[in-house]
């Protein structure tokens, strides 16, 4: 009798899996961002722009420094007085092909393009121009704005310091001293998406370790390490300080790693005249990580190939072209270059919806309600 009755009672539906990611009209969220950025005092097409840099992050897959960052980063700087959002960045030296600007303390998201403008306009009457740019804050994703002189058909340069921040020592160094000092370079790539390195000196940039230990996933070993040198891949340790940030390159290469992030602190530090992370307040403390990401300088530069000699558009075409052309090893895993997926993704996201992790989602959903603003509609779920 039991058996009969359990045989013909119906099994409960399994419970289905709860949404990891929603996806999100770009244009919804590039004017939620907006928004947000209007509510806290930027003028409109500032607020704008810096939308795009940040949203920029989601768009091509480098969620670490996306919109994640919003309620982390930028609008506790906000909140803490460190962004001026109605300063006024002024022209300190112009020197023709070069230029010096005072930020003022100016979102960083916008005035690094402003920059980039600055420098392609020069570029397109020397056929290089230069701006640097102290006093400024996180620009975002260095590569966003280093496009903005692709779309001119230049060459873009994109080298930011950290300010006064201090998370990575010199190699067998027992004090922090530098940032994760972050360089871009992007180029047309004739019919071919357009090619953009953008990364950190160190082996990993901190938005990656912190997106790691938010999912509770270990990191690869050569990007943390303890003070006795051993490879930490709990993330979670960098902030406990019990971890710090290897550079670029791992134990055999890491003085090429240190040599870059040094190399983008003479760019954009001693050129503007910007906060140095290489501080004598370093020597004070316990040597682990300190200061803070004010001060920061930028060093932006553009070259107009096409102002010195013909062919050059030809010549990226073939360059591009041969590379994604070079016989893989495994035929499932072509070859490509930086810039190559995130193009696709974007494009791809643009159609489809950019991604985001539920967690940034119900965040966004918080600031949301704080501001009087409706959080952008869902298109879908998984």
């Amino acid at each position: 009798m039991n058996q009969t009755l359990s045989a013909a009672r119906p099994h409960p539906e399994p419970a289905s899996p709860a949404p990891r990611t929603v996806r999100v009209r770009h244009a919804d969220l590039l004017g939620f961002t907006s928004a947000v950025f209007a509510a806290r005092g930027l003028a409109p097409e500032r607020a704008h722009e810096a939308a795009r840099a940040l949203c920029y992050g989601d768009l091509t897959g480098l969620n670490s420094h996306g919109l994640v960052n919003l309620t982390r980063l930028y609008l506790p700087l906000f909140d803490e007085g460190r962004v001026d959002p109605h300063a006024e960045p002024r022209t300190v030296a112009d020197r023709g092909a070069a230029v010096l600007i005072d930020a003022d303390r100016a979102l960083g998201l916008w005035v690094a393009g402003v920059a980039m403008d600055a420098a392609a306009e020069r570029a397109a009457e020397y056929g290089i121009g230069v701006a640097a740019v102290r006093g400024a804050t996180h620009l975002g994703c260095a590569g966003h704005h280093a496009l903005r002189a692709v779309t001119r058909g230049m060459i873009g340069l994109v080298a930011s310091n950290c300010g006064g921040q201090r998370i990575a020592r010199p190699p067998g160094g027992a004090v922090t001293m530098l940032g994760t000092n972050p360089l871009s370079v992007a180029a047309p790539a004739g019919d071919h998406p357009p090619f953009v390195l953008d990364m950190s000196t160190t082996a990993a940039p901190t938005g990656r370790i912190r997106q790691a230990a938010r999912a509770g996933r270990p990191v690869p070993e050569g990007l943390l390490r303890d003070d006795e040198g051993v490879s930490v891949t709990d993330p979670a340790a960098f902030d406990a300080g019990r971890a710090h940030l290897m550079w670029l390159g791992g134990e055999a290469g890491q003085y090429k790693g240190f040599g870059l992030g040094i190399a983008v602190e003479v760019l954009a530090a001693l050129v503007p005249g910007a906060g140095l992370g290489a501080h004598p307040d370093a020597l004070v403390g316990d040597g682990g990580p300190g200061g803070r990401d004010d001060d920061i300088g930028f060093f932006v530069a553009a070259v107009a190939p096409g102002a010195l000699r013909e062919g050059a558009e030809a010549d990226a075409n073939v360059l591009f072209g041969t590379l994604l052309a070079c016989p893989p090893v495994d035929r499932a895993k072509p070859v490509r270059y930086p810039g190559w997926h995130e193009h696709r993704r974007a494009e791809e996201h643009m159609s489809t919806g950019v991604p985001l992790d539920v967690t940034v989602y119900a965040e966004l959903a918080e600031v949301a309600a704080d501001a009087g603003l409706a959080v952008p509609d869902v298109l879908a779920e998984r």
